[in-house]
C-alpha cells in the first residue's frame, strides 16, 4: 500500500469523502456524543467539543452496547450522523448500528490507523475496495467544504 492508502479487513457502506476526525480513543454513540448538538461531549474524550456530523471518524475501537444500533439510525434520520466510521477494532453491535444507520464503516487494519491518518485531513473511504485514502489538496470535490450536506453530495440522497 502507498503511504496514503490503507487497507481494512472489514468494510460496508458507500464510498464517501470528507474531513477526518482522528483520535486514539474509543467510540460510543451513547456515552461520547451529544446527539442533539452533533458534538463529542464526554469530557475525557480526545474529540470533546468537535462536531462529528458528516465527518469521517477515525478511532481506535468501538465501545458500548445495543443502544448504538438505534442511535446511529436515529442520528441519520435527523441528518446528524457521521459520514463514516473507521476503527482499528470493531464489535458486532457497532457494525449492526452502522448498517442500520447507513453509516459507511471500515475496520481491522495491520497498523494503528489512528497514527497514520492526519487529524483534519480530507479522506476517501471506499468500502468496495476496503480502503481509506488521504487525499491531496485538489483531489476532493469543492462541495465537501459545505459542511451541511457533504455526505449526501458525494454519494447521493439517502
Amino acid at each position: 500500500m502507498s503511504e496514503n492508502l490503507f487497507q481494512s479487513r472489514h468494510a460496508m457502506g458507500r464510498r464517501v469523502v470528507g474531513q477526518a476526525l482522528v483520535a486514539s480513543d474509543g467510540f460510543s454513540a451513547r456515552y461520547d456524543l451529544n446527539r442533539l448538538q452533533g458534538v463529542f461531549s464526554r469530557p475525557a474524550h480526545k474529540l470533546v467539543g468537535q462536531s462529528y456530523v458528516d465527518k469521517i471518524l477515525v478511532l481506535d475501537t468501538a465501545k458500548g452496547g445495543v443502544a448504538t444500533a438505534w442511535m446511529l439510525h436515529e442520528m441519520r434520520s435527523r441528518n446528524m450522523a457521521p459520514a463514516a466510521i473507521v476503527f482499528n477494532t470493531v464489535n458486532t453491535i457497532l457494525a449492526q448500528g452502522a448498517a442500520m444507520g447507513d453509516v459507511s464503516m471500515l475496520a481491522g487494519f495491520d497498523l494503528d490507523i489512528t497514527a497514520h491518518i492526519p487529524h483534519g485531513a480530507m479522506v476517501e473511504v471506499d468500502p468496495q475496495t476496503h480502503t481509506i485514502r488521504v487525499l491531496a489538496p485538489g483531489e476532493y470535490p469543492a462541495e465537501t467544504a459545505d459542511h451541511a450536506s457533504s455526505a449526501q453530495k458525494i454519494h447521493g440522497p439517502r
